[in-house]
């Protein structure tokens, strides 16, 4: 047997361990070869202040080996390993003390990109050419997050979207899938099998639960192969200017962690192997986008078709903002050097980086009362092949940056640990002056109503400005359907102003319908027929392909459902006592979560309800 002396000696670990971190060097002989070189490594980086508290041999050893699989953890997930996770955390700490600004030597200008105008011909031309795009797609839904921000405590994508038919935002996203899928099969003609895929990036926090809600579910009607859970690891956090370790105050033999933000996204998509199946598959587009926005599928057949027609490497859809408002602007920087890119740059940047620049007035709207740089809402297009080819090159690396907040202005300490963080929008900021990058702007109410803010949170936001709550993204899908229908020709009465929960919100007629009933306008023109109208106070959800409204005159509430093979004209006046809003205290703990975070609830006084279950013709006349 050779003695540990040996083994440590052909590791080439110096003596002057013993001098730098004694405690670890007495413990040596538990770790194995491998947890050794982790320790090298560390000692290396400067991080011996790790292992200060260790205890004797025979204390502690299953803690001290516990800590090293963590090490390890932490060392594989991370691009370059620790050693580089930490060179980086040096430089963008003594960038940040310093002040330095990123974007020193840029001057931003307004990029190119379309601007859409629901339901005039070229949306309409744009939406088919999506459609006809679609099923060459794969969709990637970033949903690493809980709902406690929200006041929720389950994880954010099984919160209902709305509160008529109780849908959640995951069912939500996977019908709308299958019925892009199938609605650009039926366009392809001929025999068309595709299936669109669908990757979940999810977080030690929500795996399990997001895998339990597609399992109890039946995964919501997709096939179980077409979707793909891949999980984010944390980053180790940091405790001062120098990049030092941070332990657990609650464990010595635990690093603190936090998440490394949903920039992580493109390197597990790579290291997982799931993008170049996708391109072997022959799809040509990646989309990407978050939990918990209800409208974005009513936009992406849009953004689409202008990524497909345009031939973009990269589009973000983005909604108009106001200057300075809380949302970052879709920018083109170009350098001194001639270096250019288009990327989104934080509202809190834009406005300096404009009055650096010869724009003395900063972030400041047009003549058309928005800001002429669009709205980031971080829903994104690809396409795969130029995806690929860059991130064969990096292996997915985000740039970083490192947000540590003062204890004072020496900005010597910390209030608390930091970590490095990336986010997915700034994947364009590799991209060669060659790449095709531009953005397509729809309007808010058609494409952005996220739901980010708990009650009492959004109750303090001022006046005019969106709430981002869960009662606002709920009344934001009656406005989007009810401005679609009066689009469409039918009558719809103007909303009423409501408070719920301390927010002032318009409260339009309650109508939804499923996303296989009408994916784009056309649809939506093609089911509607002759004098229809709606009354403020009626509640319509419409669950079924082939259902067509004709001449109906509806005040109350209506539900009408179909199987596939069932086509059924609904008309004539449907009148009845209805749903009515209740208003409900979100500090009353006897009504349901995610109930008492819109701030209201429906009474079901009355209804029609008819349900289809048997293929043929019907006619729902009362």
């Amino acid at each position: 047997m050779r003695s540990t002396a040996d083994e440590f000696s052909k590791l080439n670990i110096s003596a002057d361990w013993a001098s730098t971190a004694p405690n670890l060097h007495k413990n040596l002989s538990l770790l194995s070869s491998q947890q050794v070189e982790l320790a090298k490594v560390l000692i290396e980086m400067g991080q011996s202040h790790l292992f200060q508290h260790w205890a004797e041999p025979g204390v502690d050893d299953d803690e001290k080996r516990a800590f090293f699989d963590q090490i390890a953890k932490l060392n594989s997930s991370y691009l370059g390993g620790l050693a580089a996770y930490i060179k980086t955390a040096r430089k963008l700490l003594a960038d940040s003390k310093a002040g330095k600004n990123p974007y020193d030597g840029f001057t931003p200008s307004v990029p190119s990109g379309e601007v859409l105008k629901y339901g005039d011909d070229n949306f309409v031309q744009f939406e088919e050419a999506g459609i006809k795009d679609a099923r060459k797609a794969a969709f990637v839904l970033v949903a690493g997050g809980l709902g406690e921000r929200l006041g929720y405590n389950g994880i954010k994508v099984a919160l209902p979207r709305e509160t008529t038919t109780g849908t959640c935002f995951l069912q939500h996203y996977i019908e709308s899938i299958l019925a892009l899928q199938e609605a650009s099969c039926s366009l392809a003609g001929g025999d068309c099998r595709a299936d669109i895929p669908l990757a979940i990036m999810t977080s030690d926090d929500t795996h399990l639960r997001t895998l339990e809600l597609l399992e109890k579910n039946s995964y919501f009607g997709m096939k179980p192969t077409q979707v793909k859970l891949l999980k984010q690891e944390k980053v180790a956090c940091l405790d001062d200017n120098e990049a030092h370790l941070a332990l657990d105050p609650r464990n010595k033999y635990s690093i603190q962690t936090k998440p490394h933000g949903h920039g992580d996204v493109h390197s597990l998509l790579y290291s997982s192997g799931l993008l170049k199946v996708w391109h072997d598959a022959g799809l040509r587009w990646v989309l990407f986008f978050q939990d918990t926005n209800g409208l974005l599928f009513k936009a992406i057949p849009a953004a689409l078709g202008v990524s497909t027609t345009k031939q973009y490497h990269v589009n973000s859809l983005a909604v108009p903002r106001k200057a300075k408002e809380a949302i970052g602007g879709i920018t083109k920087l170009t350098h001194k050097d001639g270096r250019t890119m288009v990327i989104n740059v934080e509202y809190n940047q834009l406005d300096p980086l404009l009055r650096a620049s010869g724009y003395p007035d900063g972030d400041v709207n047009s003549e058309t009362g928005y800001s002429p740089f669009p709205g980031n809402i971080n829903q994104l297009i690809f396409e795969i092949g130029p995806y690929l080819e860059e991130l064969t090159k990096t292996g997915g690396a985000i740039s970083e940056f490192v947000n540590p907040k003062y204890k004072d202005a020496t900005k010597t300490a910390f209030k608390s640990s930091t970590r490095l963080e990336c986010m997915m929008q700034d994947y364009p900021k590799t991209l060669p002056p060659t790449a095709r990058v531009g953005f397509t702007v729809m309007d808010a109410w058609l494409a952005y109503a996220p739901v980010k803010n708990n009650p009492e949170d959004a109750a303090k936001v001022p006046k005019g400005n969106p709430y981002h709550s869960a009662t606002s993204g709920e009344m934001a899908i009656y406005r989007c359907h009810s401005l679609i229908l009066r689009k469409a020709g039918v009558k719809i009465d103007d909303p009423v102003i409501q408070v719920f929960n301390g927010q002032e919100v318009e409260v339009w007629s309650r109508v939804v319908w499923k996303p296989k009933w009408a994916l784009t306008f056309s649809e939506v023109k093609r089911k509607v027929s002759g004098n229809c109208s709606i009354s403020q106070r009626s509640t319509m959800a419409i669950k079924g392909s082939n259902i067509a409204l004709e001449d109906l005159s509806l005040d109350g509430a209506l539900i009408v459902e179909a199987v596939d093979g069932a086509e059924v004209k609904v008309g004539g006046p449907v009148q009845n006592k209805g749903w009515t809003i209740e208003n409900v205290d979100y500090k009353d703990t006897s009504i349901p979560e995610e109930i008492r975070i819109r701030g209201f609830r429906f009474n079901k006084v009355e209804q029609l309800e008819k349900t289809y279950t048997e293929p043929g013709k019907y006619s729902l006349k009362p």
